[in-house]
Parts: C-alpha cells; sequence; structure tokens
C-alpha cells in the first residue's frame, strides 16, 4: 500500500512538473518541451560584457524584469547561461579558433565583428545554424535578414544577428551654414523622400556652400568634411556598384572594375578634391586621421560624412555640437536604382562546429531566447531612445527610420576576406587622392586575386 501510495505522489509530481512546464508567465515565449540541456554551462562570448552573474544589488524595474527573464530561461531548459567578454575586438575571432581547435566540454556561443568571419568560415570553423526547426531563420523581425543572407554559403547560414540593422554611412548638414548659402535645408529632406536626392542636387549645393569670404585666396567656408572612405564605399553601392561579388554556389569574385564602381569612385575623388576640407598637416606632413571630427564641430562646414553612431547615440561626438544639425542618406548616383544605401556591419553570432545537429539546434535556440528583448520592455520603437534630444524629426522619423530597414542596407562580401581597412582600405581607398581608380584597380588586383582563390579553394 506504502510502495502504490508513493508511485501515485511521484505520478502526480511528474504531472504538475509537466504541466507547469507547459506554461510560462504571462508575455512569456511558449515553452517548447523536450529541451533539457541537462544543467550545462552555456557561455555566450562577446567583445564588451562584464559577467551576466554580475547583478546589481538594487536593480530598476526593467534590469530585475531582465533578472528574472533570464532565470526563467535557464530553469525551464535546465541550463545554466553566462554571457562574458572572451576577447577584445580584434582577438574574440582568434579565442573562437583556439575553441575549435581544443573544445573544453563546454558549451560556447562567440560573437564577432564582421571583419573577422572571413576566415572561420572558410576553414570549416562555424556550425550551420539552419538545419533545425527550433528557429526560424526567415523571421525578419527576430533574425536580421540582409545578415542572415551575407554569412550564407550554399545551403548553410552560418551565422545571425538579431534585430535590425543599425544604420550606418550618412550624411549630416550644418543648418545655419545652409541656410548662410541661401538653401532651405528642409527641401534636403524632400528630395530624399521624394527619389530626387542625387549626386547632382548635392553637387549643386556644395558649390553654393563653399566660399572665400574675404577674398584673400583661402576658403573659409567649406562645402564637406568627413570620412571620405565612407563616401566611397556608399557612392560605390548607390551608384550601382561594388567591389566584390558572390556567384550562386557562393564562390566569391572581384567586380571592383565595372563601370559603375570606376565612374563613382571617380565622382568621389573629383568631389573630394574640390569641396572637401581634408586636414592641416603637422611638422611632420601628415595630416591627424581623425581631423574631420574637431573641424565639423566648429561650424565652417556645410556636410558632414560620417556614421549614425557619431550623431544620434547617447554621448557621441556631435552631442556638444553649438550649431544644429540635420541627416540624410548619401546621394545616389546616375547609375543607382534610386535606392538609398548605407554599408552595413553588424555583429554576428556564431557556434563553433564541435557540436552534433541536436545540441547545435538546442544552443541556437536558446541563444534566441536570451538575445530576446525583455518581456514587456519590447517596444518597437524603443530604438527612438531619446535621438529627438539631438536632432529634427525629420532626421529621426524619415532618415534613421529608412535606413534601419533591411531594404537599404547592403554587406560588401570584402568582409569574407578580411578587414575593410587590409583589404579595401589599403592600397587602394586610400590611395584614390594620388592615383586613377583604374590605376588602384590594377594595383590591387594581384592580392584580392589571391585571398578570393584561397577562401574559393576552402569552400
Amino acid at each position: 500500500m506504502k510502495k502504490l501510495v508513493a508511485l501515485l505522489l511521484v505520478a502526480m509530481m511528474l504531472c504538475a512538473s509537466m504541466a507547469a512546464l507547459a506554461e510560462s508567465p504571462e508575455g512569456y515565449p511558449e515553452v517548447v518541451e523536450g529541451i533539457d540541456l541537462g544543467g550545462q554551462k552555456l557561455y555566450i562570448y562577446d567583445y564588451w560584457s562584464s559577467s551576466s552573474n554580475d547583478r546589481k544589488a538594487d536593480p530598476n524595474e526593467e534590469e530585475q524584469a531582465q533578472y528574472d527573464y533570464r532565470d526563467w530561461i535557464m530553469s525551464t531548459y535546465n541550463v545554466e547561461i553566462e554571457q562574458v567578454a572572451k576577447g577584445d575586438w580584434g582577438s574574440n575571432s582568434t579565442e573562437l579558433v583556439n575553441f575549435y581547435n581544443a573544445p573544453d566540454g563546454s558549451l560556447a556561443i562567440f560573437i564577432l565583428p564582421p571583419d573577422f568571419v572571413g576566415g572561420p568560415m572558410a576553414n570549416n570553423v562555424l556550425a550551420a545554424w539552419n538545419h533545425n526547426d527550433l528557429i526560424d531563420l526567415t523571421d525578419g523581425e527576430k533574425w536580421n535578414q540582409a545578415m542572415v543572407e551575407f554569412m550564407t554559403l550554399g545551403d548553410n547560414v552560418f551565422g545571425v544577428s538579431t534585430g535590425v540593422l543599425e544604420p550606418r554611412g550618412c550624411l549630416y548638414f550644418n543648418k545655419r551654414v545652409l541656410e548662410d548659402a541661401g538653401i532651405d535645408w528642409e527641401t534636403i529632406y524632400d528630395m530624399q523622400a521624394e527619389g530626387t536626392w542625387t549626386w547632382a542636387a548635392f553637387e549643386d549645393m556644395c558649390a553654393k556652400i563653399q566660399k572665400d569670404t574675404d577674398n584673400d585666396g583661402t576658403i573659409d567656408i567649406w562645402a564637406m568634411t568627413g570620412s571620405n572612405v565612407d563616401l566611397y564605399r556608399v557612392a560605390v553601392y548607390n551608384n550601382g556598384g561594388s567591389f566584390f561579388g558572390k556567384t550562386p554556389d557562393g564562390k566569391l569574385e572581384v567586380t571592383a572594375n565595372s563601370d559603375n564602381t570606376l565612374n563613382a569612385l571617380a565622382w568621389c575623388k573629383r568631389m573630394w578634391e574640390t569641396y572637401a576640407f581634408q586636414g592641416i598637416p603637422g611638422e611632420d606632413g601628415t595630416v591627424q586621421w581623425d581631423y574631420y571630427k574637431d573641424y565639423w564641430k566648429q561650424g565652417t562646414c556645410g556636410f558632414y560624412v560620417y556614421q549614425t553612431y557619431g550623431g544620434f547615440n547617447d554621448n557621441s561626438e556631435l552631442s556638444d555640437m553649438k550649431d544644429e544639425w540635420g541627416c540624410v542618406a548619401i546621394p545616389y548616383g546616375p547609375d543607382g536604382e534610386k535606392n538609398l544605401l548605407h554599408v552595413a556591419s553588424e555583429n554576428i553570432t556564431v557556434i563553433p562546429n564541435v557540436y552534433d545537429d541536436d545540441t547545435i539546434a538546442k544552443m541556437a535556440f536558446i541563444y534566441s531566447l536570451w538575445s530576446d528583448a525583455t518581456p514587456g520592455y519590447d517596444d518597437e520603437d524603443s530604438w527612438i531612445q531619446n535621438k529627438y534630444d539631438y536632432t529634427d524629426e525629420r532626421a529621426v522619423e524619415e532618415t534613421y527610420a529608412m535606413l534601419r530597414d533591411a531594404s537599404h542596407a547592403v554587406m560588401d562580401p570584402v568582409l569574407y576576406l578580411g578587414s575593410v581597412n587590409d583589404v579595401e582600405g589599403q592600397d587602394y581607398l586610400w590611395e584614390l587622392m594620388n592615383k586613377t581608380p583604374q590605376e588602384m584597380y590594377d594595383t590591387k588586383l594581384p592580392q584580392w586575386e589571391g585571398l578570393i582563390k584561397d577562401f574559393n579553394e576552402k569552400r
């Protein structure tokens, strides 16, 4: 009798446990049964975090809600999770390769800058995310589709990014300087909205802005300054060009010799030579690489080519700028498709290729939950934060909001081959003021062909 009662109690407890597993708190994801990580430790190795286990003693309401949600994930799926920096921006990919070569038995996910995914992809270090039914990589609200496409070679998706892209290269403008030149800066937003924001329109404004105000032979108000490489790269894509392409079978090829690309670079070269303040050389004859950051804030320049984080983010570089500024996308060229673009650059989450398919699927599922916004704090407008404190409504609601859409983003396949600076910068874009676009291409082609040959053969 006692044995029967005991068995009944066990059965009742099991049923209660199963019932509890089938339910989740209001607003939480639905529980998926059958996923149990056996109490294993899962590390999410990024390159910026202190340990997620280091929780505040007196958290605010949102922080406590995140703690509760993450505790629920861990208890529901019987896993211990810690997100913590493994290496820095440049070394986390090395840590990934080290782990791949000598796995320690733990579960590990790595988050890498996009500059460092090419080598691991080519050398079979990365596991595929798409051979399981626990996550849907076509869900554009969860998984950034531009990055999914970028990380796809053949039938495999080797990495993911969550959420919407952060806009990158853009064109700021100084409202006062434009008004002094007789330009109604609202018309720039209008042209962007109407599809008439072109190179020609931009160049016309540059000509009106640039002035030698005291006729001493020295330009006092420049049309533009900023990061010329950001201008070069976006202008190429906004003119229908590219530097590298990907064939249907996942092989890379050089495309930088197209007319669209060469014409875009020729236009950039002429514009920069004519209208851009390029810094003042120091005693050693060189110009400090970031000369434009301070110069722009002095208020003697009309346009500024830079990244969106320089103006829109909290504590950004432009937060102490005295003049009011606006922001639009970099204009498109005559051979473009009137689709204003930016060149995206997002962190990419990867799994070392050292686990079986079932384990990979479960790890991907757990990461999907962990990377979700905290339930109750997933407002679709949360990206706005306090951007209105820095600029006008049209910069936020039209420019920034537009560039967040994946249809306005391109991924440069250069990242399969190495960093932008190493592959597209050195001996190529950095030399645009000293050579013609064709001369740059001819100089760089042998290195590119070697890198591509190596990548394609490994794939």
